[in-house]
């Protein structure tokens, strides 16, 4: 199947994509019209938002996508701007280009604007205490995000602050990618529901959030992972009552990558050594040996699976062949961390 892969940056979309796309835009009023009550609300992690809040959230991001995007017919000058007097400000412990870019980019459409604090910009937690910085920028902006390392750092923030907090990535969850990711895969799939993901790569941020996200929608999880490299067994836990509770399969474990991918529609992986890891490399190269998803493993999928990566991405997670074929929804997907992060912050400015 992927010996005669043409390199491409977007697929095409699936008459089922289609159907359900046009049939969905009828219903979007009264899907984001959940939203009213999220304003407000902080956004920490997929599994504490409502199931009609993810679809609210899902289709806010594809209405602006249409009304902001490259293909919109509207005039970006006197498209509308309903986050106009609005702020946010970013935190960023860890770097990341589609973070910013997006969040930066998205509040610039939405009429809004950011402010960037990197590491030298901002002593979060050293200098001035989590508590006295999430009171001091809850002042001057309408909303923070923060991208963090540690978990509880995103807690604290959100515990203090008087304005809404959004995760945009801690160790334990990664909530916005996931909107971005299924937001992909609802493109080219249409209805999701019944389709099957498999992971296959560390039980890490990403994996958390996709995992409860997918089960919300009503898909089969199946994940693979090395020897110590496990989910973390509370986010387990809430994924598999969120599949009872949608219908879905119970989700399959495994160590071994074949087994996981076997029969999935989705092949899901991620980088191997996140930031702050570095001195690992060796050691986790080694242990992910028969992870990397190559055309070998991607046969073992249905006919029609797709690939998606949250970037950066390393050649030893993912072969060219598979990365840059018409399976990959990467660069997609990687687009559609604007649309929803703008869903996001305007949600919760009750600005939509």
């Amino acid at each position: 199947m992927f010996s005669t892969l043409r390199y491409v940056n977007q697929p095409a979309l699936s008459s089922a994509a289609k159907s359900f796309i046009k049939n969905g835009v009828a219903k979007r009023g009264m899907s984001i019209a959940a939203l009213n009550g999220f304003e407000g609300k902080h956004f920490i992690s997929i599994d504490q938002l409502s199931n009609e809040e993810l679809r609210g959230l899902l289709d806010l991001s594809k209405k602006y996508r249409d009304t902001y995007g490259k293909g919109s017919t509207v005039d970006p000058v006197t498209a509308p701007k309903p986050l106009t007097g609005q702020s946010v400000s970013m935190i960023f412990q860890k770097r990341s280009t589609r973070t910013r870019v997006s969040t930066e980019t998205g509040m610039t459409l939405l009429g809004g604007q950011s402010l960037f604090l990197g590491p030298s910009d901002i002593q979060l937690g050293v200098n001035e205490s989590m508590r006295d910085t999430a009171l001091v920028l809850s002042r001057f902006n309408s909303l923070v995000l923060a991208r963090v390392f540690s978990h509880n750092d995103v807690l604290e923030l959100s515990e203090h602050a008087t304005v809404p907090v959004i995760n945009a990535l801690s160790d334990l969850h990664h909530p916005l990618q996931t909107l971005a990711d299924l937001m992909a895969l609802e493109d080219h799939f249409g209805d999701v529901k019944g389709k099957t993901l498999a992971w296959v790569g560390d039980g890490n941020n990403v994996l958390h959030d996709l995992m409860l996200g997918g089960a919300k929608l009503g898909m089969n999880i199946r994940i693979a992972t090395p020897d110590g490299y496990e989910a973390n067994a509370g986010v387990l836990e809430t994924t598999k009552k969120l599949a009872a509770e949608n219908g879905t399969e119970d989700v399959f474990l495994t160590t071994v990558a074949s087994e996981a991918v076997k029969g999935s529609d989705v092949v899901v992986t991620d980088t191997w050594v996140s930031m702050g890891q570095e001195d690992e490399y060796e050691q986790r190269v080694k242990e992910f040996d028969g992870y990397q998803v190559n055309a070998n493993l991607m046969g073992q999928a249905n006919p029609g699976a797709v690939f998606l990566h949250c970037l950066p991405r390393h050649p030893e997670e993912v072969s060219d062949e598979v990365f840059y074929s018409p399976q990959s929804l990467v660069f997609p997907e990687a687009e559609n961390r604007m649309w929803t992060v703008m869903a996001v912050m305007a949600a919760q400015l009750g600005k939509m």
